[in-house]
């Protein structure tokens, strides 16, 4: 798909120097050859044996590892670890072409069209309806942020009624139908609590949430009291509505509750290694009093050291 005028290359790279679309295209052209190489006839066994199904934990893996070098900002291994996940990306397309579904082409083309379709504001209201966008918003959006977040939702939902066909004329049958299940459980549990404010279906402030979470913390107290192991589908979905109603206490809060846990676990790595360094003895040969004094020395000592943050605990971006 041709761009429009209002990206050329020249103007992208005025605004941005240090970018070289032309050595970025060669290198990527170079590497989706090098895995049509790797599976084709002849080429790595271990590659051409695997599956989507094989690959798709390695997804996963690869995605936390960019997080973990974002938060380090250790950049040159960021540039690293995003190769290995565009890896994933050419893993996956390479074996669709050779199945025969669809090639790297075909993602890269979807990619392009979505992201004009997306940016009136930027690409110009007609090359965004040549990309496909069905919806009427106003391409104005004279540098708001929140003007662009709204068209953006607006042309999204015009997309997924266009791609449910006619039954979805009228709309999904419910509003949380919007929010995808293809996603980690804390954030989808944020968007499904954010959904239903809009139809006024939520707690009025973040303090009317924490009795909430004595509620519920009350109700898994009492599945978990029972030694029964047939209680475990109770428990399970007691513990479902804790951490639930613990995720929207974030969102009311401003917080995202990954990234909050992502800091949580952080935190305790840290203060468990201090643990291990402070004492000769082995922790698991120590009293329970005992290892609680070697974690409070460890939280003091960190907080000495350690600077509050001033990164922070979620950032926004347009949506998926």
């Amino acid at each position: 798909m041709d761009l429009p005028i209002e990206s050329s290359t020249a103007e992208s790279s005025a605004a941005h120097p240090a970018s070289d679309p032309a050595r970025a295209a060669a290198l990527f052209a170079e590497s989706v050859a090098i895995m049509a190489r790797l599976r084709a006839p002849g080429g790595c066994p271990w590659d051409r044996e695997q599956t989507f199904d094989s690959i798709r934990k390695y997804t996963l893996e690869e995605t936390y590892e960019v997080f973990d070098a974002i938060e380090r900002r250790d950049w040159p291994h960021l540039a690293e670890e995003l190769g290995d996940l565009m890896l994933q990306v050419l893993f996956y397309a390479e074996m669709a072409a050779n199945d025969g579904h669809f090639t790297i082409a075909d993602v890269l083309e979807h990619l392009n069209r979505k992201l004009v379709r997306r940016h009136p504001h930027v690409f110009g209201d007609e090359a965004s309806r040549a990309a496909g966008n069905q919806a009427d918003v106003d391409a104005a959006v004279q540098g708001s942020s929140a003007a662009v977040l709204r068209n953006w939702e607006e042309i999204k939902v015009a997309e997924n009624k266009a791609k449910a066909g006619p039954q979805a004329a009228d709309g999904p049958a419910s509003r949380l139908d919007a929010v995808q299940r293809a996603m980690p459980a804390l954030a989808e549990a944020s968007k499904l609590g954010a959904k239903a404010r809009k139809s006024g279906f939520d707690w009025p402030n973040w303090q009317d949430l924490l009795p909430k979470i004595v509620e519920e913390t009350a109700e898994l107290e009492a599945e978990a009291s029972s030694a029964d192991p047939a209680r475990k589908p109770a428990v399970e979905a007691e513990l479902g509505d804790l951490l639930f109603t613990v995720v929207n206490l974030g969102r009311h809060l401003g917080v995202d509750a990954e990234m909050a846990l992502r800091g949580c676990n952080r935190r305790f790595r840290q203060r468990f290694r201090e643990m291990e360094l402070a004492t000769a003895r082995p922790l698991e040969e120590q009293a329970p009093e005992e290892l609680e004094a070697l974690w409070a020395q460890a939280k003091r000592k960190l907080a000495d050291e350690t600077p509050e943050s001033s990164e922070p605990s979620s950032y926004p971006g347009e949506p998926a």
